[in-house]
């Protein structure tokens, strides 16, 4: 007989008492842990009750009508009439979609990628053991918390204005500055150098992972005579891969759906030239500016779409470049 077998047998000859009053009594325990976790469901479903009803309500009903609307053609003012996949072969022939789409890509390889070196640069600073570190991380984690509104958007359009305060400091060198959100070369640019300020929520989640990181790695390293550079490429970033790997797939996903830049920046039009004409804003023109409803959802699915790409490639890729502690 096996050791587990073994034990078994023993657990069983153990009990005391005859053994049909054992019996009942297990039962009975039975019935009572049944009872209470009867009781305990009831509860938790009661306290998920209002959570449920939310995503029901604010989340699966209204991607379920989105999705239904993609194939209707729906002003706001009349009843939706089925169309079928007639919104979605008018993207092929719509030159504002497609240069919609250029410009939210442009945006995001190169705003995601900058934003995250930033973001590491900083972490690995605030891991050197600073005074203070907890004045420096809040305070570096501050434009997080502010980028995203209305009030800083306003205020980013008038730093880059014709007499903002750019162009007043390049006076300060003889230097004539620019409208650089009236310019088509230049006013994405700004909005990049927008989301690149909110670096501090990538940067508080890399300075987590910097933390976790074994030290007898780096001391190794130190004996084997590797220089500071060398310990970061075999050492740091093999360990911080997880890390990168989420705040890529996160940062990728907040850049295409980022919005409000671009509208307070542009005035609501995308300008100038379109140059600024993010997907999710074409998306809000052809819905609520132009009530193109149906062709609004159509988009909108398509961008969940891409982006969904956008997600998996990111998982199918990090098998080659994430690499695990364990």
């Amino acid at each position: 007989m096996s050791t587990i077998g073994e034990l078994r047998t023993l657990a069983r000859s153990s009990g005391s008492g005859p053994p049909h009053t054992s019996g009942r009594r297990t039962k009975g325990d039975r019935a009572g842990r049944g009872s209470r976790e009867n009781r305990d469901n009831r509860a938790a479903y009661i306290f998920l009750a209002p959570w449920l009803v939310g995503v029901l309500l604010i989340t699966i009903g209204p991607v379920l009508a989105s999705l239904y609307l993609s194939f209707t053609d729906y002003n706001l003012l009349q009843s939706p009439h089925w169309s079928g996949l007639a919104n979605y072969t008018q993207m092929f022939d719509d030159p504002e979609f497609w240069t919609s789409l250029k410009v939210t890509l442009s945006y995001v390889v190169v705003s995601v990628p900058l934003q995250l070196a930033l973001a590491l640069a900083l972490a690995l600073l605030l891991d050197r053991g600073l005074r203070a570190l907890s004045f420096y991380r809040s305070a570096l984690y501050l434009p997080s918390l502010l980028g995203g509104s209305v009030a800083v958007a306003i205020l980013w359009r008038q730093v880059f204005g014709t007499e903002g305060l750019v162009n007043r400091f390049l006076e300060l060198f003889g230097i004539h500055g620019q409208g650089w959100i009236s310019n088509p070369d230049t006013a994405l640019g700004t909005i990049v150098l927008l989301h690149i300020w909110t670096f501090g929520s990538p940067m508080v989640i890399f300075l987590a992972g910097l933390r976790q990181i074994p030290r007898m790695y780096y001391e190794a390293a130190e004996v084997d005579g590797a220089t500071p550079w060398r310990r970061f490429r075999s050492v740091t970033l093999p360990l911080l891969s997880p890390i990168i790997f989420f705040n890529l797939v996160l940062q990728v996903i907040y850049a295409f759906q980022s919005f409000t830049q671009a509208f307070i920046v542009s005035g609501g039009s995308g300008g100038p030239s379109d140059s600024t004409l993010f997907t999710t804003l074409y998306i809000y023109k052809e819905g609520f500016g132009r009530f193109h409803m149906g062709y609004a959802s159509a988009m909108a699915w398509v961008l969940l779409v891409i982006v969904a790409l956008f997600t998996a490639v990111n998982f199918w890729s990090s098998r080659f470049w994430v690499f695990y502690d364990d």
